[in-house]
């Protein structure tokens, strides 16, 4: 069925209120939390790591709450996590394919974080003086983050992370072109409101459940 798509600008920002409203962004939809502490920000990094491979986005955070309820709510309890036990829990939630490689990198990820910052992402930040070039770049050093991790990623910590927006992924930016909201983070940014980072973070969030969850019928009908 075809998409309607908003054209005048109070239907838009009436969108993004709509969207943004329940003020949580992807990761607090689905439990967790994005403060600016050190396990909060590692949990939204593990997840950015498992929702960035192909698949079922829900194993994906089935999989993050699994590593979470185990007691690897931090970088530092992960990387004293046993090969063998992230194996078990990673295919008890429903991970397929090379779980053994995911589990390794989940562990070297840990060691990485605990090793380079003291198991603190907020280290990360300060050692980039807060320039979010040099924060990508910090991050694209870490085992297993790529591109699409970092995209992940701070498209939640630009809630708490406010140099790095604006940050929207492919698919919330997906959603916007289908919705009409605009084909740039700085279209959305726009629409959330200028210097409203956090806003801008709960509205490319549920932009991306939209489409992750095909959504678009209820929003446009």
């Amino acid at each position: 069925m075809p998409i309607s798509v908003i054209s005048s600008i109070e239907d838009k920002k009436r969108l993004v209120r709509r969207l943004a409203g329940d003020g949580r962004g992807f990761a607090e939809r689905y439990g967790f939390r994005v403060i600016n502490n050190p396990s909060s920000l590692f949990q939204v990094l593990y997840l950015s790591v498992l929702l960035a491979r192909r698949g079922d986005f829900r194993k994906a955070v089935d999989s993050a709450v699994a590593l979470r309820d185990s007691g690897w709510d931090s970088a530092a309890r992960l990387a004293r996590s046993l090969h063998a036990d992230r194996v078990r829990v990673l295919r008890e939630a429903g991970q397929r394919g090379d779980v053994d490689q995911l589990a390794t990198v989940l562990g070297d990820l840990a060691r990485a974080v605990v090793d380079r910052y003291r198991g603190d992402l907020r280290r990360l930040r300060t050692a980039a003086q807060q320039d979010p070039a040099r924060e990508r770049r910090l991050l694209r050093d870490l085992p297993g983050v790529d591109d699409d991790v970092i995209e992940l990623f701070l498209r939640e910590a630009q809630a708490v992370w406010r140099e790095v927006a604006p940050v929207a992924d492919k698919r919330a930016l997906v959603a916007a072109r289908r919705l009409g909201l605009g084909r740039s983070a700085d279209d959305l940014a726009g629409l959330a409101g200028s210097g409203e980072s956090e806003r801008l973070a709960w509205l490319v969030g549920a932009l991306a459940r939209v489409d992750l969850e095909k959504r678009y019928a209820e929003l446009t009908s």
